[in-house]
């Protein structure tokens, strides 16, 4: 990644996302000046996104859908199991990310790109897998979201994501602790560029699913080495 690439990103992150116009609108204004940079600047800041593509234990056949996309860049964790899917669709809102995911996947023939809200998308039937990717944090209607990806998918079928959060602001005995600070910082710092984290997200995926895997972990900060930023990685299985 270049300096001028960087420099642009950064320019884009300190300048914060608009708060006019619709949904799609703001998106657009946000990640268009910084769409051709997106990816490599965010591999130091998305972690945990190959483990949970693990996670998703898909099989040969399985049909998978990605709501909140952008990109595209999450398939290539799939590696050869990508080939071996029967269809993938990936799904975003913001137009500049999905002419990048166009271009990326144009080369593979069971993958198809929407542009269409997560919390309303559909695909033509129940599909085995579907997974949220740093995406539940920047959809106001998340609950929506899930609520959503549950319906479209087929009994015993699999959610996964993962994303940033805010952890328990309390210690084993219910008093707060250094963690309330750091959630005011964390919570303020996303919400600039229209992040918007959330203690609500695993309860709400732990009342809805069969828990297979919940992770709560913290990774490193571009230019802010001394800092980790939450996060976690959740995998469940639909309720019959």
């Amino acid at each position: 990644m270049s300096p001028l690439a960087e420099a642009r990103v950064l320019f884009a992150l300190a300048r914060g996302a608009s708060s006019r116009g619709s949904h799609a609108e703001r998106l657009q204004r946000f990640y268009a000046p910084q769409a051709q940079s997106y990816d490599a600047f965010r591999e130091r800041l998305l972690h945990g996104r190959r483990d949970l593509i693990d996670y998703l234990l898909t099989t040969a056949g399985d049909r998978v859908v990605e709501l909140g996309a952008g990109t595209g860049r999450n398939l290539e964790f799939f590696g050869a199991r990508l080939s071996q899917l029967a269809e993938v669709q990936v799904v975003d809102l913001c137009s500049a990310l999905l002419d990048i995911a166009r271009r990326r996947l144009a080369h593979l023939p069971n993958v198809r790109v929407v542009e269409a809200d997560a919390t309303g998308y559909r695909p033509g039937r129940p599909v085995d897998v579907v997974y949220f990717s740093y995406a539940l944090t920047m959809m106001s209607d998340w609950r929506a979201a899930v609520d959503n990806a549950l319906a479209m998918l087929q009994p015993d079928g699999v959610l996964g994501v993962v994303d940033f959060y805010l952890p328990a602001p309390h210690d084993d005995e219910g008093r707060l602790s250094r963690r309330a600070r750091a959630n005011r910082f964390w919570r303020t710092w996303f919400a600039h560029d229209g992040v918007h984290l959330s203690q609500e997200h695993l309860h709400y995926l732990r009342s809805r699913l069969a828990v297979e895997v919940c992770w709560e972990r913290a990774g490193p900060v571009p230019y802010l080495p001394w800092l980790r930023v939450p996060y976690y990685i959740f995998v469940g299985r639909k309720l019959r």
